[in-house]
């Protein structure tokens, strides 16, 4: 018997020693960041801890008013993507459930968005980009009526790397203008403006 708690000591010492030494190891690594990576780690980092869902770390939403058909969010949207130099290049209807639970989602939809001329700049800066391309915003209804646009957060895409392969002035302007756009054209759709 004691022969067994002496190995579960030795074991839950062991486990713990190498977790701080990872752990230690980040914490190196996060301080070595400039201070915007550090503050998009930490916003993300805090929205896990409160939220326990990765996916919503990334991402941002918005509630679409109530006054505000569907059809409304997804014809504005194509309206106000020509404001921020955006063409709105393609959606897709996901599914559509009859009968859904109200906390289902009962229907999903789908708003495709680019600007060629920056996204071959970000693909030349790093070919990883490509993944986030082209920019979306789902439109999500649940079986009670409540509508979202959900569209990624793109500040880890600007301010998540270190100095090590640096964003260069104008395509980090460009980034920023995506950004703008990314955030603006759902918000606005949203809420009828």
């Amino acid at each position: 018997m004691t022969k067994k708690i002496i190995l579960a000591i030795a074991a839950f010492v062991m486990a713990s020693s190498f977790s701080g030494c990872t752990m230690m190891k980040m914490g190196t690594a996060y301080m070595g960041f400039p201070t915007e990576a550090q503050d998009a780690y930490a916003e993300m980092m805090d929205k896990l801890a409160e939220t326990g869902d990765p996916a919503q770390a990334f991402m941002k939403e918005w509630k679409v008013a109530d006054d505000v058909t569907e059809e409304d969010v997804f014809e504005a949207m194509k309206e106000y993507a020509g404001e921020y130099n955006m063409r709105y290049v393609g959606e897709k209807n996901m599914f559509r459930i009859k009968d859904p639970k109200p906390d289902q989602v009962a229907h999903a939809r789908i708003g495709e968005f680019c600007s060629l001329t920056i996204a071959k700049k970000m693909l030349d800066h790093s070919r990883y980009y490509g993944g986030f391309m082209p920019c979306r915003v789902i439109f999500v209804e649940y079986g009670n009526g409540d509508r979202y646009l959900i569209s990624m957060d793109m500040t880890l895409a600007l301010y998540g790397g270190t100095d090590k392969k640096p964003i260069s002035a104008d395509l980090f302007e460009d980034m920023l203008a995506v950004k703008k756009a990314m955030e603006d054209i759902p918000r606005m759709a949203a809420s009828g403006e």
